[in-house]
């Protein structure tokens, strides 16, 4: 018969209502067995399936021998000790007080976090808190019954786990790979994997560039406290001395990281060099939202030299928004940074003050929706000269401000036979005011009406095996009244065309140029939806005009009377593979842009590529055609094994641009990461370059980040 006794203490009572209200720690232990019985010498024994809990600790044992006169439990193995979900005990003999806080156990080994385990000749228990490991061994790889030494270990003459301050102190440790020692650590203080954050040292990585030659990087991370930390990485090697750093805090309202570099090098002798970049968001009152990006470098290839960023224009912004079901507000304060070869800073609008509110009505009286529009924009460059100085045609100085407004009436109007026809009508003003250009100085103002009428008549077919098929053709007729005002292009310089914006009265980028005169767009949707096999839509566009706009470029796809034809398609199939592709031809069959992107997701990888074409245009700063196509990819070789590549070519030079391959290895102890890049810039003022990237990551001295990872099988 199972027995149970209740009240392991100082008596054999049943527990009282004091000691049922008392903290865990300070509780009695609960004994379960299959037979209880006391000796002669009042000599507790409990034997068969024995399970004793006192507070959050639980223990399996064979045999439990407990002594009143002495207060101390003798456990036969084997035993089984659990702290919580983070700590188990394994044991051939142990030697415990009633509490199961203190004690020695014998033959033992200890597991945190199921990932990280300790063995030991003896584990001294001392008050529930610590556990000194004598002749230990510390590894997170799996460990087999026949004896194979693991990947790694941590060999030490003493361990002693601290469970409140969640640390790991060793005494004379090696490290050693398989059974070969590779380092002596007189002492050495690691945290156990149930710590989050904890300050000391991180991974290395071994990095080796072609213009740095080979350097180390050893992180230090410092825990300022539960909301902050700082990481500093010294990065070293013959070529440069830099000192990496990143800022983290988390408040209650929202959070900010900066992260940057200090450098003194031989690339660039006697010059400090350095980046800093910083994000933060913050929600404030009333629905308020705060939000800011730095960005700032101190020269412009620092960021390609040291592989920090591939970013060829720095933003840097402050932005306040609050978005509601029909309001939406907006200030925004950005400051641009290039780093490109031939543009000059100073001749750039490189600070920006950007606001815009738009609000909805809903009147009954009329029906539909009102919309009202508010959009306010100012733009500053460095340089004061009001005359062309750098003979590209426009004031080196030239400033902009604008306010523009807005008030639409839209309603959509559904028919008996299916009909959907959207109906559209307002106006718009815009105020602008140009300083420091010798030519457009001075005020302008515009009014401009405008109306349009959208019909749509949709079609569906159902087919077998759930196969839909849907075909939308659709027609607007627009007109914007108002001749354009002239000003110079500052915003709209680029012009997309694409199926987001056919029906579009406007396809300017911004409000500083619109569309005039009377349009007509055409187009047709066609989808086909297989609920068991491939998806498929294709869209076809054209915009019609009584008179050619001069603003479009040849390869915005809009000049002349009769734009390009869109064509844009995509391809889905329930087997991972997309197809997306767009693009703009004329009448004579000539591509001004084209653009393919596709993607392949299958079991063991990914596969996407693309491929872009755009015609050369000086309206666009483009002065030869641009032909490129990228590729990357990812491929698991087995359980442990990844590999991963990327690919960029410029066929219009018979160029590569970039080129990298990668190759990981992971199981349920070890990360090891290679990584080989090669950037083939044709800039001055960023040299070709070629980095090579080694990483090795111990597991079980970190918090369990909860991702899959493969175990490996005794015996392979």
């Amino acid at each position: 018969m199972r027995a149970a006794l209740v009240g392991l203490a100082l008596s054999f009572a049943p527990l009282s209502l004091a000691a049922q209200t008392a903290p865990a720690s300070d509780r009695p232990a609960v004994l379960v067995a299959d037979q209880v019985f006391i000796t002669r010498d009042k000599v507790l024994v409990a034997q068969g399936n024995v399970e004793a809990f006192q507070g959050e600790t639980r223990l399996r044992a064979t045999a439990i021998r407990y002594d009143q006169a002495t207060g101390a439990l003798s456990i036969e193995g084997p035993i089984v000790l659990s702290e919580g979900e983070n700590t188990t005990i394994l044991a051939d003999a142990a030697s415990l007080d009633a509490g199961l806080q203190s004690g020695l156990l014998r033959g033992a080994r200890m597991i945190l976090e199921q990932q990280l385990q300790l063995a030991a000749v003896q584990i001294n228990r001392v008050e529930g808190r610590y556990s000194q490991l004598y002749k230990a061994a510390v590894t997170s790889c799996k460990v087999c019954e026949d004896g194979e030494t693991p990947l790694w270990q941590i060999r030490a003459k003493r361990v002693v786990h601290d469970q409140v301050a969640q640390q790991l102190y060793f005494d004379e440790a090696q490290f050693r790979i398989k059974n070969v020692p590779i380092a002596y650590l007189p002492r050495l203080r690691l945290p156990d994997p149930t710590l989050d954050r904890a300050t000391g040292f991180l991974a290395p990585t071994v990095r080796s560039t072609s213009q740095l030659g080979v350097g180390l990087k050893l992180p230090y991370f410092i825990k300022i406290g539960d909301h902050r930390d700082l990481t500093l990485t010294p990065y070293l090697s013959a070529e440069t001395r830099t000192l990496e750093f990143r800022y983290r805090q988390a408040f209650v309202s929202g959070r900010i990281e900066f992260e940057g570099a200090i450098t003194d090098d031989e690339l660039d002798p006697g010059k400090t060099r350095g980046y800093l970049f910083g994000t933060g968001s913050f929600d404030l009152r009333r629905d308020y939202k705060l939000y800011f990006d730095i960005e700032t470098t101190s020269d412009s290839s620092y960021l390609s030299d040291y592989g920090y960023s591939g970013k060829d224009r720095l933003t840097s912004e402050l932005t306040v928004s609050r978005a509601r079901r029909d309001e939406y507000m907006r200030a925004t304060l950005l400051n641009y940074q290039s780093l490109r070869d031939g543009e000059d800073n100073d001749l750039l609008p490189n600070l920006v003050l950007d606001g815009e509110f738009q609000r909805r009505y809903f009147p009954t009286s009329v029906g539909g929706e009102l919309r009202l529009t508010l959009e306010a924009h100012s733009h500053r460059r460095s340089s004061d000269l009001s005359t062309d100085g750098n003979g590209d045609g426009e004031a080196d100085g030239r400033d902009v401000s604008r306010l523009n407004g807005e008030a639409a009436w839209l309603r959509r109007f559904t028919f008996g036979n299916g009909l959907v026809t959207d109906v559209e009508a307002g106006a718009s003003f815009g105020l602008f005011n140009i300083a420091q250009d010798a030519v457009f100085d001075g005020r302008y103002s515009d009014l401009v009406p405008h109306a349009a009428v959208t019909m749509r008549y949709p079609m569906q077919r159902r087919e077998a095996a759930g196969v839909v098929q849907q075909l939308e053709p659709l027609v607007q007729l627009g007109w914007t009244g108002g001749d354009r005002l002239d000003i110079p292009n500052e915003e709209s310089t680029l012009v997309e065309y694409d199926e987001g914006n056919l029906l579009a009265l406007s396809r300017f980028p911004r409000p500083d140029r619109r569309e005039r005169g009377a349009v007509a767009a055409i187009g047709v949707n066609w989808a086909r939806l297989d609920p068991n096999g491939m998806d498929a839509s294709l869209s076809f566009g054209q915009v019609i005009r009584a008179d050619a706009d001069d603003a479009f470029s040849f390869s915005s796809g809009l000049q002349g009377t009769y734009s390009d034809f869109l064509l844009a398609g995509q391809l889905r199939s329930d087997n991972g593979l997309a197809l997306i592709g767009r693009g703009l031809v004329d009448d004579d069959f000539e591509v001004a842009k084209a653009e393919l992107r596709g993607v392949w997701d299958f079991k063991r990888g990914q596969i996407s590529g693309s491929y872009v074409w755009l015609h050369e245009d000086a309206a666009e700063d483009r002065n030869e055609d641009v032909s490129e196509i990228t590729f990357d990819g990812s491929y698991s070789i087995n359980s442990q094994w990844q590999a991963s590549a990327e690919w960029r070519f410029d066929l219009a030079d018979e160029r590569a641009a970039t080129a990298g391959l990668g190759l990981s290895y992971n199981n349920e102890c070890v990360q090891v990461d290679l990584s080989v890049n090669r950037s083939y810039s044709s800039s001055t003022s960023v040299e070709p370059s070629t980095d090579i990237g080694f990483n090795i990551g111990l597991r079980g001295f970190a918090a369990n980040t909860g991702t899959e990872r493969y175990v490996r099988s005794c015996g392979k």
